[in-house]
């Protein structure tokens, strides 16, 4: 084989915050196969001498399936010296590169993996808040979810109150989000957040919580959805990880105080 084959992380969306390397890299592309929700910001940057070919999925609807796209790496990379694989965010996490990776091995095709901003990233920092401030949060679960799927989406023995989920295609319906979310245990007052089209010069950010969050007008595509004690604009609301209600007691302040302690 005498070409390349580059899969690039594209980030959220601001060019700006792509890596050197992945634009120096996309300057330099012969073919360069994106996704639907890579910007337009971020192709602006690829060669103006490169095929870009759109690969991608709007509304559901794909222009290709996954078995062609692997197809059409393999094909150019017998013929084209650096072909680009262009994801949004960052091409190891919910980007299907799993796939393309493993069609890349069995044909024996060099290749290698360009990191990006992954989307969830983007969207904690348009929102200004930290995914794993460690007065309320221990971890996080990042996830997707589609329509007409059974409760098993998430694995809810690793969600804890100390637990910010990040919701990657949530849609632009979120009732059944919001069904789901109550069913497994979350409690309706947990604050969450939707930030669309992240790090963009149109992203929106609207605060609210479940209980609200399915009377909450649809957001353009591409969106996340955080959810947990992080996603508000008033983290020590919350207490050290205490439940709200102590927080009108002197309980409170000796869990405040024992969690400095720990700290």
């Amino acid at each position: 084989m005498s070409g390349k084959i580059y899969l690039v992380g594209g980030g959220p969306g601001d060019p700006e915050l792509l890596t050197l390397k992945a634009a120096r890299i996309l300057a330099s592309a012969d073919v360069v196969l994106h996704d639907a929700l890579v910007s337009k910001e971020v192709l602006a940057l690829v060669s103006r001498d490169a095929q870009l070919i759109d690969v991608g999925k709007r509304a559901g609807k794909k222009l290709l399936t996954q078995e062609e796209i692997n197809s059409l790496l393999v094909s150019y990379a017998k013929k084209t010296p650096i072909v680009v694989r262009l994801k949004g965010g960052d091409p190891l996490l919910f980007g299907r590169a799993g796939e393309e990776i493993e069609a890349l091995r069995k044909a024996q095709v060099d290749f290698e993996i360009v990191p990006g901003i992954t989307a969830a990233i983007g969207a904690a920092a348009g929102a200004k808040i930290s995914l794993t401030d460690r007065r309320v949060a221990s971890q996080v679960l990042f996830t997707t979810f589609s329509r007409g799927e059974t409760g098993s989406w998430l694995s809810w023995a690793a969600v804890t109150p100390e637990t910010t989920i990040a919701i990657y295609m949530p849609g632009m319906h979120y009732g059944e989000v919001v069904d789901r979310l109550v069913e497994n245990g979350l409690s309706p007052e947990t604050p969450c957040v939707v930030v669309s089209q992240a790090t963009r010069a149109e992203q929106q950010v609207r605060w609210t919580n479940i209980a609200a969050l399915s009377s909450e007008a649809q957001l353009p595509a591409p969106s996340i959805l955080l959810v947990g004690r992080v996603a508000t604009r008033s983290v020590s609301e919350w207490g050290a990880g205490v439940n709200p209600e102590l927080l009108k007691t002197g309980e409170a302040n000796e869990v405040r105080l024992n969690s400095r302690k720990r700290n």
